[in-house]
């Protein structure tokens, strides 16, 4: 990767929607040497996929949790059938695998508190192995990620 491949990254994570033409002026390319450079970073794996950046705010998600869950089992299977089961669950935004004193630790979305409690009971609490649920309420986000770094190197 080079320094014409970072500048065509960064102009894709900040707008993905943004013309050939306007992505090969900021690369310095013609736009079809940047739409060749473009399906390459995408065969090498560097680009994942094209999302929408949606406001959950304006969809009636106005709170989110992050969660700490414990498992009750660390074999092979244990992992597998949570990991499976929260795939199944659309208010968990995000779910990681953590080293430290939780297994995982999720991301939920919710309308409200009572919202949260519903998923809290009906959906964490019924998910295969679960042993312990901490969660903590976001009150503020600070910095909301836009991105990977991408050097200019």
């Amino acid at each position: 990767m080079d320094a014409i491949d970072r500048r065509i990254l960064r102009a894709l994570q900040t707008d993905c929607r943004q013309s050939i033409a306007d992505l090969a002026d900021q690369a310095g390319l013609s736009p079809s040497a940047c739409h060749r450079r473009i399906g390459l970073l995408e065969e090498r794996g560097y680009i994942a996929g094209y999302v929408a950046d949606l406001n959950g705010e304006a969809l009636g998600y106005r709170i989110e949790f992050f969660v700490e869950v414990s498992l009750n089992a660390q074999s092979e299977d244990a992992l597998n059938a949570f990991e499976s089961a929260v795939g199944c669950v659309p208010e968990i935004l995000e779910c990681h695998l953590m080293a430290g004193q939780s297994d995982y630790t999720i991301r939920i979305a919710a309308s409200d508190t009572a919202d949260y409690e519903r998923i809290h009971r009906e959906r964490i609490a019924r998910l295969p192995h679960v042993a312990r649920i901490q969660s903590s309420l976001v009150l503020r986000t600070v910095k909301r990620w836009t991105g990977y770094p991408v050097a200019a190197g």
